[in-house]
């Protein structure tokens, strides 16, 4: 069963709904209606594949439990075929093995059933503001001899494809778009992760040495992820500030 509905205030803002339970999509539905969002509800992969063709979504309510292909498996293939919107992803088991699944596949946020209303419009509004200042953004920077485009999600070396986890070009991608600064790891957490319980400031470090592995011609000693010392990591895309101390 498809539930469309057109709001008077966010008609640019459209929303996909994927989510099996009939009483629960109609709700959502409903609800957020009445906040003015023009949207599309849908039962499964197979009907959203199908809207996907037909319609811009901005943001992608994706329950992680549907029937046929899952919600993990939805997520990949919209990553993989270029969706740059949002997704977030709803779920039932509380693990955080299945949370962090869901994020690596690259979904930007979660939420464990049940949940406030309130907390899903604080949770899509968010996400909506992020990928407007992403937008806002510069679509292809160089760094170093590494050409990243960010709309297409695609890093070059001198020509040849770089091969980037989501996680990895997630991680750079924050990075580029703030390059005019020192970004904590906390913040990295918050803004790459999508959450501050888990996992620790030691997964930005790896993660950031295997970024430098991957775009860095020396990777003990890089020049273009940069590390500042007391403050966090910076992408070198501009002069460093003389009173920045770098490795």
């Amino acid at each position: 069963m498809k539930y469309s509905c057109d709001g008077p205030t966010m008609a640019s803002q459209r929303l996909l709904i994927v989510e099996d339970e009939l009483a629960l999509r109609l709700t959502l539905a409903d609800r957020l209606r009445t906040e003015g969002y023009a949207l599309d509800a849908v039962e499964d992969a197979a009907a959203a594949r199908h809207y996907f063709e037909r319609n811009n979504y901005q943001l992608v309510v994706l329950d992680l439990m549907l029937p046929g292909e899952s919600g993990l498996d939805f997520c990949r293939h919209l990553r993989r075929v270029g969706f740059a919107g949002a997704i977030l992803m709803l779920t039932a088991k509380a693990e955080i093995g299945n949370r962090v699944e869901g994020l690596k596949t690259g979904a930007d946020d979660y939420l464990i059933k049940p949940f406030a209303m309130a907390e899903l419009q604080a949770r899509i509004e968010a996400l909506l503001r992020r990928k407007k200042r992403s937008a806002a953004q510069p679509a292809v920077y160089q760094l170093g001899h590494n050409q990243v485009d960010l709309g297409r999600r695609l890093v070059t070396q001198r020509g040849q494809a770089v091969d980037l986890g989501e996680r990895e070009f997630k991680l750079l991608r924050y990075l580029l778009i703030n390059h005019h600064r020192a970004i904590s790891r906390d913040e990295l957490l918050t803004e790459v992760w999508g959450y501050d319980s888990a996992p620790t400031s030691r997964t930005v470090d790896v993660h950031m040495a295997w970024l430098r592995s991957k775009l860095e011609i020396e990777p003990a000693k890089p020049k273009w992820l940069l590390t500042v010392r007391g403050l966090g990591y910076r992408a070198a895309m501009t002069e460093m500030d003389s009173n920045d101390e770098v490795n």
